[in-house]
């Protein structure tokens, strides 16, 4: 599901978000533990960490697993709230969040919480490269020459038109929290399209698993890592290149996203005080792939999101046991 998100990431941040996962009729859903009262834990374990669970099902699962070694290695509490992006942030000042642990760009964020309020701090990669674009159904492609390229696009916008576009064609969104840059593409690009918001990840990936089964026009905001590219065939449509400093000015932005290297977040308090848990959360990283497995069976194999993490983490033993702080 996500640069300012995931968006975006997010403005719009899918981004980037669990028991159940991004179920394509459901609303994400989170496998919080037993709450408790105490947050940034001491070392000995035994306390509570809040980790704030954004909208997107790959985040679930990068949570579910942090939270499920937690949990069963170090004896922590851990609370998994739903908390859309900005919000999350604002978790940091007031207590209320711990970790961040997929974090896409929000470098107005960072400026706000990291520099300037000094209540954040960042902690590592997680290891996952997020990549934010447009994608229309594979048939497309066949179909419709140079259709991929955006300079074709106002050339086929009446294949994308609905009602809720009117005269233009739809670009269909996700959640509004994600990171977005679409609006700006739009006027900037000077294409014949209108952002028409799906409201969430999983209306996004039946709109485009529809489409493609369907044989449907869809012209629509997603981003990688997903295990949807696994299971439908997708084409990326090219906007402009990213080079940077294209998207400094939000207003101005006319090229692509850029290839983002996600890291986590945690409060100042947390990275203080947290002992074993925080070492946890530096340490972890994992790639693309484990993120799509677990997302996966979280969305298509009805696994809650602890059963989910359970079966990663014991057919990854060497992976995560190099996280655990000694």
């Amino acid at each position: 599901m996500k640069i300012r998100l995931l968006a975006g990431l997010l403005t719009l941040g899918l981004a980037v978000a669990g028991c159940g996962g991004a179920k394509v009729e459901d609303k994400p859903s989170s496998a919080a533990a037993p709450s408790g009262s105490q947050s940034a834990a001491p070392a000995s374990g035994g306390g509570t960490v809040k980790i704030a669970i954004n909208p997107w099902v790959g985040y679930e699962a990068s949570a579910n697993v942090v939270a499920y070694l937690l949990k069963k290695e170090l004896g922590y509490t851990v609370e998994l709230p739903e908390i859309k992006e900005q919000l999350a942030w604002e978790g940091f000042e007031t207590g209320d969040v711990d970790v961040i642990i997929e974090n896409w760009g929000h470098p107005d964020l960072k400026k706000q919480y990291i520099d300037e309020k000094k209540v954040a701090q960042t902690a590592g990669s997680t290891g996952n490269k997020g990549v934010i674009g447009w994608y229309i159904p594979k048939w497309m492609v066949d179909k419709y020459p140079g259709i991929t390229d955006y300079k074709n696009l106002n050339k086929y916008a009446d294949l994308f038109k609905t009602s809720e576009s009117g005269d233009k064609g739809q670009l269909l969104f996700g959640d509004p929290s994600y990171v977005s840059n679409e609006d700006a593409l739009i006027k900037n690009l000077k294409l014949n399209l209108k952002v028409v918001t799906g409201g969430s990840e999983a209306a996004l990936i039946k709109g485009a698993q529809q489409a493609q089964e369907q044989k449907k026009p869809l012209l629509f905001y997603f981003w990688d890592p997903h295990w949807l590219f696994s299971k439908t065939e997708l084409a990326r449509v090219n906007l402009p290149p990213y080079a940077d400093g294209c998207d400094a000015d939000p207003k101005k932005v006319a090229c692509d996203y850029a290839e983002m290297d996600l890291d986590k977040i945690v409060s100042t308090k947390f990275a203080t005080s947290g002992g074993k848990a925080f070492d946890l959360v530096k340490n972890f990283t994992w790639t693309n792939e484990d993120q799509n497995a677990v997302a996966d069976d979280m969305t298509n194999n009805g696994m809650s999101g602890e059963d989910a993490a359970k079966k990663w983490v014991e057919a990854n033993t060497a992976k995560w046991q190099a996280w655990i702080p000694k």
